[in-house]
């Protein structure tokens, strides 16, 4: 029996057309066409929605709890990324974008960030320690754990094994209840997700047996709701100021967010998922020096970039810049400190900031006997040489790599690749009738019905 990985995107077969968009743009190769439809392969995907992003019909959707969800508990706590507040219209307060969650059901609001000077100072901490293995690799980005875990498993001891500030704050907000004196099973926290990433690490949390939260809303559904409560007019403003955020905690999201708080130490913000794989491949090649630590995200932008926001991330990043900035005057002005209560839990947070071990993704073996591995790896570069090296996508795989890796585990044919196809014809091994059948059995009937061809390219044919 195989691992069985929890994933928040899925593939509609109803609606998915086999373009291959998504299979020529995912950055592990973990879709496949075959019998017209895109296919996931299941312990290659990191659910970083570069496959969501790009799907022409809206057939990859993400998995969400049902907002009713939070009914069945009688407190419950929202946990707000702050970029947020940089989907709404300029003319909308932070105040009045945090007040109308309370209006649309919920008892305590938080923004995740809220906990971030104190995870700075936890990573100073880290940084210090001689055990750890340079350059440390941020794990606030799920999907970037999840493509080391899968691609480059040699990096994994690289990850810093710290929780992220959502665990921090959910840890914070249940805990200060319970010690008010509400009953723990009586309190739900949710997080306002930007992303499908997010949904797993806390559906499927890595280095944990179970997530602090309780469950994970779509970022747009919230918007959409709390939007509406503003219009309709939001309830009296709360005194939260003991929840407002710091600069450095605001911009935490955003690529440089992390990098920002630690001037003295040699740091680079890499953000964009082919980014990242092009920077880990030069990490895992031992061809980058002095660097000691790495701020990576998938999206363009940190989590601006979020397939759930609904903002353009560009604007989403100039607001909260303008925020972090008002911010920290009104701090300065005042001489209060940000999340002044959320520190005097330094202890218990200390005591549960770490994670456990990390482990590569168990991606199915070429075979069990190390003998049998080595002869099909060798032939896997074999037919991997042996073939055109166009990464055309036609073979129903992403790339003739990927696809000389189907064929050694018997999960495609050599005769898929057109231009085998075309050898074998002029060498009359297969007829166009094979030909044909091959081609459907990667891209459906329809596509190659002979009585579909449109009237428009009739005259030209």
């Amino acid at each position: 029996m195989g691992t069985t990985y929890y994933h928040a995107l899925t593939f509609r077969d109803d609606i998915c057309i086999g373009c291959s968009h998504c299979m020529m743009v995912c950055p592990t190769e973990a879709i496949r066409v075959k019998d017209g439809k895109a296919q996931m392969m299941d312990d290659h995907c990191i659910d970083c929605g570069a496959c969501y992003k790009v799907c022409p019909v809206g057939a990859i959707v993400v998995e969400q709890d049902d907002f009713s969800c939070i009914e069945k508990f009688e407190h419950k706590v929202a946990l707000v990324p702050a970029l947020f507040t940089g989907q709404f219209p300029n003319n909308i307060t932070r105040d009045e974008i945090l007040q109308s969650i309370y209006d649309i059901g919920f008892d305590d609001v938080y923004e995740i960030e809220y906990s971030v000077d104190f995870l700075s100072e936890q990573y100073l901490e880290y940084f210090k320690d001689e055990d750890h293995e340079k350059p440390f690799i941020s794990t606030f980005c799920p999907a970037v754990i999840r493509l080391i875990q899968v691609k480059f498993p040699t990096l994994i001891h690289n990850l810093m094994r710290i929780k992220a500030p959502l665990d921090f704050t959910a840890m914070y907000a249940k805990k200060s209840l319970i010690d008010k004196g509400l009953d723990a099973d009586s309190i739900g926290v949710f997080y306002i997700s930007p992303c499908a990433a997010k949904f797993v690490a806390i559906k499927s949390p890595i280095g944990e047996e179970k997530s602090v939260i309780d469950g994970v809303l779509n970022m747009n559904f919230v918007f959409n709701k709390s939007f509406k409560a503003i219009k309709s007019g939001v309830s009296k403003d709360r005194d939260d100021f003991h929840k407002a955020l710091s600069k450095n905690a605001i911009n935490w999201s955003l690529t440089g967010g992390e990098t920002n708080n630690f001037p003295n130490v040699r740091s680079l913000a890499i953000d964009g998922i082919n980014n990242v794989v092009e920077f880990l491949e030069l990490l895992e090649d031992d061809e980058i020096e002095g660097v000691e630590f790495l701020e990576m995200r998938a999206c363009d932008e940190g989590c601006a970039g979020g397939i759930l926001c609904p903002g353009n991330r560009f604007l989403t990043v100039e607001k909260l810049k303008n925020r972090a900035d008002f911010c920290q005057k009104k701090i300065e002005n005042t001489g209060k400190t940000p999340a002044k209560k959320l520190r005097s839990y330094d202890d218990y947070l200390i005591q549960n900031a770490g994670v456990g071990k990390i482990n590569a993704r168990s991606i199915v073996k070429l075979a069990d006997e190390v003998a049998e591995a080595m002869s099909k790896m060798k032939r896997m570069f074999e037919i991997n040489g042996a073939l055109p090296q166009v990464d055309c996508g036609i073979c129903g795989a992403p790339s003739c790599q990927s696809f000389a890796e189907d064929i050694v585990r018997n999960k495609a044919d050599i005769v898929q690749c057109i231009f085998v196809q075309k050898i074998l014809e002029q060498n009359e091994k297969i007829d166009s009738k094979k030909s044909v059948e091959v081609m459907k059995s990667i891209w459906g009937d329809k596509k190659l019905d002979k009585n579909s061809l449109r009237e428009e390219l009739k005259d030209i044919i």
